[in-house]
């Protein structure tokens, strides 16, 4: 008699249990986003990006855009390339010399493209007025700076500085013409 009273009473409780964990689950996932939603679907994370490939085709210009869920770089060159590393780093620093460049911002990306800024007759390409500043970075969510670090060996570094370590992605396009655009998004939060 005892253990059927014993046995009733945990087959009431059980039901009340168990419906208390699903209120409590239902209410700490309510209003949250899904663990798999992403910002704006992005997916690309903050590790480094790279493609060993080398180009002679030199850079003829760095420009920028804001866009609703990031602020992209885009490097056009006057021909076909595809080689990069875009990488987070504790300081930007020159080819060849090693020398730090200073860039504003919580992090710093190196983007570094397998092209060089001239040509094969060693005339420039590219000529910032301003190295340090390349593109105006004034009202943009995540970009803080964008600096020309140099030119060395075939290789050409930017210094990208940034808000701080966000999720970054980097493609090449073709065009216009016969050239190619490195671009670098990166987002404006996780």
């Amino acid at each position: 008699m005892n253990t059927t009273r014993h046995e009733t009473h945990r087959t009431r409780k059980l039901p009340a249990t168990l419906a208390a964990l699903a209120l409590t689950a239902g209410l700490g996932l309510a209003g949250a986003p899904p663990a798999t939603a992403a910002y704006c679907g992005i997916t690309w994370g903050s590790t480094v990006k790279a493609a060993p490939s080398h180009s002679s085709s030199p850079i003829t210009d760095v420009r920028s855009g804001r866009h609703d869920c990031f602020d992209r770089m885009v490097i056009d060159t006057r021909g076909p390339v595809s080689g990069y590393r875009v990488a987070y780093v504790d300081q930007v620093t020159r080819p060849g010399s090693g020398f730090t460049v200073p860039l504003r911002g919580g992090a710093q990306l190196s983007v570094t493209v397998a092209a060089p800024v001239y040509d094969g007759s060693g005339r420039t390409t590219y000529s910032p007025s301003n190295q340090n500043e390349l593109v105006d970075t004034a009202g943009y969510s995540t970009f803080r700076q964008v600096a020309l670090a140099g030119s060395f060996e075939g290789r050409t570094t930017i210094g990208l500085g940034v808000r701080g370590r966000l999720p970054v992605r980097v493609f090449v396009l073709p065009g216009p013409g016969n050239g190619s655009r490195v671009v670098v998004d990166v987002a404006h939060r996780w």
